[in-house]
């Protein structure tokens, strides 16, 4: 069921539009309306969305009427942030959806997809169609209409694949005949074209203009200067990485998502050697248990001079008391608050999700 902002949020000039449920792991999608609550007592016009991801909360800033600047350093989720909080009255229409669905015989297209990807995560016919549309919404001259078609193509790959993710090549899940005790193989065999249909509604559905000027960025986070972003509050969901366990590569899980919108440019990113064709890695200190610590700090020592709240779970590196500590010694008043959530996919049941607020 879709979450109308609307109804969580009020504002004279303009009536927020309806974002859709999304399929992304560590989503804040269903902790809006607490962060929003939580956030509340706060004064701030401006806000930067730091790692934005699916833009669940730089939607919310959005819907609060707030001028939002959402960034991530994936293409793909900067894609959802031009699509949602960047565009302000851009709609997709049946000449567009045309467009993309037509084998143009003057355009020389390229089979990427059906050579590389062959009986890793769709069927042959489903391999052809995705080399013909994705090839299509990247010849739309208009960005905010190539955004939404790039959102709706997203969740159209999430809704046929096995736990919505691409890190293993396991397209026999769907396609083998036996008795499953989860997912929907009927929502996994259903056409292409009737999923991203389907998705097109949605997203027409979420564009609105907030009366604010609105940007989406596609950045390292690293390599954004804080002189340069006029931000009253920074909020910051950086990848997580927990104390024990495995962690979560979002690059292995998406990469899949990345490639079809660097279609031209995917090939030498890709790592052949790898049995589902998962993207070349790149190490980053925010997947390194021994340098995070060190880059989240200097993540918050970058924008010190504005409101910080950070969406967190206690059994992250650092530690919450670590961060609480930090954000003392740069002279902020600190307030934590928690909520019990369980994550989809995770086994975990006792890790409360955290919100750590410096003003």
């Amino acid at each position: 069921m879709s979450l109308a902002f609307n109804d969580l949020f009020s504002h004279d000039s303009f009536q927020a539009g309806i974002f859709p449920k999304t399929r992304y792991q560590g989503s804040k999608y269903k902790l809006t309306k607490w962060i929003a609550a939580s956030l509340a007592p706060l004064e701030f016009d401006t806000v930067l969305d730091a790692f934005s991801g699916t833009s669940s909360v730089a939607y919310m800033f959005k819907a609060m009427g707030k001028s939002v600047i959402a960034n991530d350093k994936m293409n793909f989720n900067y894609q959802i942030a031009k699509a949602f909080i960047e565009n302000r009255s851009v709609t997709i229409n049946e000449e567009d959806i045309q467009f993309v669905f037509k084998r143009d015989p003057a355009f020389s297209y390229k089979n990427f997809i059906s050579d590389n990807f062959e009986g890793i995560y769709y069927l042959k016919d489903e391999n052809l169609w995705l080399d013909t549309v994705t090839q299509n919404i990247h010849r739309v001259d208009n960005e905010y209409k190539r955004s939404l078609l790039f959102w709706a193509l997203f969740q159209a790959c999430l809704s046929k694949r096995p736990y919505n993710l691409f890190h293993r090549n396991n397209l026999n899940v769907r396609t083998a005949d036996v008795k499953r005790s989860f997912g929907n193989k009927a929502t996994w065999d259903k056409p292409f074209d009737v999923h991203f249909l389907n998705f097109i509604k949605q997203a027409n559905l979420a564009v609105f203009d907030n009366k604010k000027t609105n940007q989406a960025i596609n950045n390292d986070v690293a390599n954004l200067i804080s002189g340069d972003i006029k931000a009253d509050l920074v909020y910051l969901d950086p990848p997580y990485v927990p104390q024990k366990g495995s962690l979560t590569m979002y690059m292995d899980f998406y990469h899949f998502l990345e490639g079809l919108t660097l279609y031209d440019d995917w090939a030498p990113r890709v790592d052949f050697n790898s049995k589902n064709r998962g993207m070349l890695k790149i190490k980053s200190p925010w997947e390194d248990r021994k340098l995070i610590s060190k880059e989240f700090f200097s993540c918050i020592e970058k924008f010190k001079d504005g409101k910080i709240a950070i969406s967190y779970r206690e059994d992250g590196i650092p530690g919450i008391d670590e961060i609480v500590a930090f954000l003392r010694s740069i002279g902020k008043c600190v307030d934590v608050k928690h909520v019990d959530y369980k994550y989809a996919l995770s086994k975990k049941t006792d890790v409360r999700e955290v919100l750590i607020v410096g003003v």
